[in-house]
C-alpha cells in the first residue's frame, strides 16, 4: 500500500510540475513607449552578395531601406561563428564577458568534445526505471540580452528564432520562442533517416554528417525496420559514467561502451508495404497508417517514443518517398520536438509554442531546420534540398508574421537562418574554381543562392507593409561568407611539428554520431608529451597545467613563449599545391577577449584564407593524414575559422547611424539607446543611433 501511494504522489507531482510549466501569462498590456523597432536577422546574409544584387535591382525592398538610412558591412566576431556572433548580438560584449566560442566546448578533465551552448542535466531515476525528475537544460551564455534589459524598463518584445535562445530566458514583457540550438529528439543538430533497398550492408550506419542509413529487405512487397529516437536516459548514464574515465579507455570499458552504444536508442518499429506498380507505399507506424506517394511530402506525423512504460516523449517528423520503382528510396525528416508537447520548454512564456502551434499550424521547432545533413551526404538531391528549404524560410516567416499582426510588441526581433545553408551548400555552383563545381548543376541551380536572397527581400518587404513606414527596420547578418575549396587538418600540422604527440594505431574518421552518441575521443594522443591540440573551427587549446588533467605547458611565461613560437609558424603554412598563404592571421586569447569566461577560451585563434577551413576531422579533434587536401563536399562554403576581419556580416538601417564602422556588438547598445534606456557599464559596443 505504501508503494502505491509514493508512485501516486510522485505522478501527481509531476503532473503539478507540468501544470505550472505550461501555464500561459496574460497578453500584454499598452506600451508605455511611443515608438517601435523591428530587427530582421538573415543569417550569413553577405555584404558583397547583398550590394551585388541590390546594384542590380533585384533586392529592391532591402535597397529602398538602405537609401533611407545606410547600408554598411558589419564587423563580426574574431571566431565568425553563428554562436560567438549571435550572443555578441545579444549582449553587446565579446566572448570573453559572455562565455561563446564555437560550437564545440571540451572537458578539461577528459579532453572529450561537446556541443557549447548548453549543458545538460539528466532526470534521475529509481531502481533505473521510476522517474524523479525531469532533465534540465541550462545556457552557458553570459552577458544580459538586450531584451531582458529592456523588458525589465516595460519594453514589450518578440524574440523569434534568434540563435543561442535555448533553453529559453524569461523575458519581462516579451514573448521568446527558442532557436539554435535547440535539437532534435535525439539531442543532435539535425540527425536525418534514410531507408533504402539499393544500400549495401557496407553503408548501413552512421554517416559523418549526422545521418542514419538502413537497408531495406522486401518480402512479398513488404518490409520492416525501426526509426532510433532519442536515447535512454537511463542507459545514457551508463555510458557517461564510462566515458568520465578519460580518453584512454581500457579494452572492458571499451567493449562495454560499445555494447550500451548498441542499445541506447528508443526506437518505433514500422512497416513498408510497397505498390510498385502506383509508385506507391503504406506506411504503419505508431498506430497510423500513411499513404506515401513518390516525390510527394507527408504532412507532420507525431510520434511517441517510449523510453519505459511510464516515461514518454513526443516527437514529430516529415517523410518524403525519394523513389518507389525500381528501388525503394524514403527520407525521414530529424525528428523535431512537437510545439505543443516539447520534453523540455522551447519558449518563454513555456505555453507560447503551442500558442503559436494553435494559430498557424505546426512549424519546425528544429534550430537547424534546413536538410543540409542530407545533401553532403548525398541521399537528397539539389532540387529537393531547395524545396525543403524554401518550407523552413517560410516557417520562420510564419511566426514572424503571426507575432508581427499581434502588434502588442514595441520591439520585434526575429532572425531567419536559410540564407545561411543555402550558402554553405550551394557555393560550389557560382564558384567555378571549386572542386565541386558542376556546369550542368550549375545551369540548374546556380541561381539557388539569389533565390534565397530575392525571397528575403519579399519578406522584408512584406514586413515594411505590415508595420507602416514610421517603424524603423534594421536588417543584420552575423557574418559573411567564403568560398571552401581546401581543408586542412590542424591537428595533422601540430603533430608533424611536433606540437602534439602520437602513440600507438591511428583511430578511425569521427562522425556526429560519435559526439552526440557517446563515442571515443583522443585514443592515440600521447598527453605527456602534447603541449596543443585543436578542436573545433579553428581554436588551438594549450595543454595547460592546472586546467587540463594532463597538462604539461605552464601557465604564465611558457604559455606566452608557445603562443609566440605558434603563431609565427602557423603564419608560415602554404598550400603545397601552389604556395598560397593558408593562415592569414592568428589571435591570442589576451589580445582580443577580456571577461569573467576567459579561461575557457582557446589560446589561439586562427583566421584562414578565402578557399581555406579546418577540416570536419580537426573539429573534433582528429589527425588524419596529409594537412591540406580539396573539399570533395557539397558543404562548399563557409566562414567560421576565417579571419574575421574580411568576414563582416551586413547593417541595413531604414534611419542614418553615427558611424560608418559599424560591429555587432553595438546592436545591443542601440537597441537600449533607442528606447530611452541606460546602457550597462560592461556593454563593450556603443550605440549607433
Amino acid at each position: 500500500m505504501r508503494k502505491s501511494v509514493t508512485l501516486l504522489a510522485i505522478v501527481a507531482a509531476a503532473v503539478a510540475l507540468t501544470s505550472l510549466a505550461c501555464s500561459g501569462t496574460p497578453r500584454r498590456g499598452p506600451s508605455k513607449f511611443d515608438k517601435k523597432l523591428v530587427i530582421l536577422g538573415f543569417d550569413g546574409m553577405d555584404p558583397h552578395l547583398l550590394e551585388k544584387w541590390m546594384a542590380e535591382g533585384k533586392l529592391p525592398n532591402i535597397a529602398k531601406l538602405a537609401k533611407q538610412g545606410g547600408f554598411f558591412p558589419l564587423q563580426t566576431t574574431h571566431s565568425p561563428e553563428s554562436p560567438t556572433a549571435w550572443a555578441s548580438f545579444a549582449t553587446g560584449v565579446n566572448a570573453g564577458k559572455h562565455n561563446i566560442y564555437d560550437f564545440l566546448v571540451r572537458d578539461t578533465t577528459t579532453y572529450l568534445p561537446d556541443l557549447g551552448m548548453v549543458t545538460r542535466t539528466p532526470p534521475k531515476f529509481l531502481f533505473n526505471f521510476l522517474p524523479l525528475s525531469k532533465p534540465k537544460v541550462t545556457s552557458t551564455r553570459g552577458g544580459t540580452s538586450f531584451w531582458v534589459t529592456a523588458g525589465k524598463d516595460g519594453v514589450r518584445s518578440d524574440i523569434l528564432t534568434v540563435p543561442v535562445t535555448f533553453p529559453p530566458e524569461d523575458v519581462e514583457n516579451g514573448e521568446l520562442l527558442s532557436g539554435l540550438p535547440l535539437p532534435d529528439i535525439r539531442g543532435t543538430m539535425g540527425t536525418f533517416s534514410y531507408y533504402a533497398t539499393d544500400l549495401s550492408r557496407y553503408e548501413e550506419g552512421n554517416t559523418e554528417m549526422g545521418g542514419i542509413l538502413k537497408r531495406l529487405v522486401f518480402e512479398a512487397d513488404k518490409a520492416t525496420s525501426e526509426l532510433e529516437g532519442p536515447p535512454s536516459p537511463i542507459v545514457r548514464q551508463q555510458i557517461e559514467a564510462i566515458r568520465r574515465k578519460g580518453p584512454s579507455l581500457s579494452e572492458s570499458d571499451r567493449a562495454q561502451l560499445a555494447e550500451l552504444q548498441a542499445v541506447q536508442d528508443v526506437r518505433v518499429p514500422f512497416t513498408l508495404q510497397w505498390n510498385r506498380e502506383a509508385k506507391s507505399a503504406t506506411l504503419a507506424i505508431d498506430g497510423q497508417s500513411i499513404e506515401l506517394t513518390q516525390g510527394k511530402w507527408t504532412p507532420w506525423i507525431d510520434l511517441t517514443f517510449k523510453v519505459n512504460v511510464i516515461v514518454r516523449l513526443h516527437g514529430m517528423v516529415q517523410m518524403l518517398l525519394m523513389n518507389a520503382g525500381n528501388e525503394l528510396q524514403l527520407y525521414v525528416s530529424p525528428v523535431n520536438f512537437k510545439p505543443d508537447d516539447p520534453p523540455v520548454p522551447i519558449s518563454a512564456p513555456a505555453s507560447f509554442s503551442a500558442d503559436l502551434y494553435k494559430e498557424i499550424g505546426n512549424y519546425r521547432t528544429l534550430g537547424w531546420a534546413e536538410a543540409t545533413w542530407a545533401l553532403n551526404e548525398q541521399r537528397m538531391d539539389e532540387k529537393t534540398f531547395m524545396d525543403d528549404l524554401m518550407v523552413a524560410f517560410d516557417d520562420r516567416a510564419r511566426v514572424i508574421l503571426n507575432r508581427l499582426d499581434a502588434k502588442d510588441w514595441d520591439l520585434m526581433v526575429g532572425v531567419i537562418e536559410s540564407t545561411d545553408r543555402v550558402q554553405h551548400m550551394m557555393w560550389r555552383l557560382i564558384d567555378p574554381k571549386h572542386p565541386m563545381y558542376d556546369p550542368a548543376l550549375a545551369a540548374q541551380y546556380g541561381d539557388s543562392i539569389e533565390r534565397v536572397y530575392r525571397k528575403a527581400d519579399d519578406f522584408v518587404g512584406e514586413v515594411v507593409k505590415r508595420v507602416g513606414p514610421g517603424v524603423p527596420v534594421m536588417i543584420v547578418s552575423d557574418h559573411g561568407f567564403h568560398s571552401w575549396r581546401k581543408a586542412v587538418n590542424l591537428d595533422t600540422w601540430l603533430v608533424q611539428n611536433g606540437y602534439m604527440v602520437l602513440k600507438g594505431q591511428q583511430p578511425g574518421d569521427k562522425k556526429l554520431a560519435d559526439l552526440f552518441g557517446g563515442g571515443t575521443f583522443w585514443e592515440n594522443v600521447d598527453w605527456s608529451r602534447t603541449r596543443a591540440y585543436a578542436m573545433g573551427i579553428g581554436q588551438i587549446y594549450f595543454n595547460l597545467r592546472g586546467r587540463e588533467a594532463q597538462g604539461i605547458v605552464s601557465p604564465g611565461a611558457e604559455s606566452a613563449a608557445l603562443a609566440d613560437e605558434l603563431s609565427k609558424k602557423l603564419l608560415t603554412m602554404t598550400d603545397p599545391e601552389d604556395g598560397t598563404p593558408i593562415i592569414r592571421a592568428v589571435y591570442k586569447r589576451d589580445d582580443i577577449y577580456s571577461g569573467p569566461f576567459l579561461q575557457n577560451a582557446a589560446e589561439l585563434q586562427v583566421g584562414m584564407n578565402d578557399g581555406y577551413r579546418v577540416s570536419w576531422q580537426t573539429t573534433l579533434g582528429g589527425s588524419p593524414q596529409g594537412i591540406v587536401y580539396k573539399n570533395d563536399r557539397k558543404w562548399s562554403a563557409d566562414h567560421g575559422g576565417y579571419d574575421y576581419a574580411i568576414t563582416s556580416g551586413i547593417l541595413v538601417s531604414s534611419q542614418p547611424i553615427t558611424t560608418r564602422d559599424p560591429r555587432i556588438i553595438d546592436i545591443a547598445p542601440t537597441v537600449l539607446r533607442y528606447f530611452g534606456l541606460s546602457v550597462p557599464s560592461d556593454v563593450d559596443g556603443k550605440a549607433l543611433y
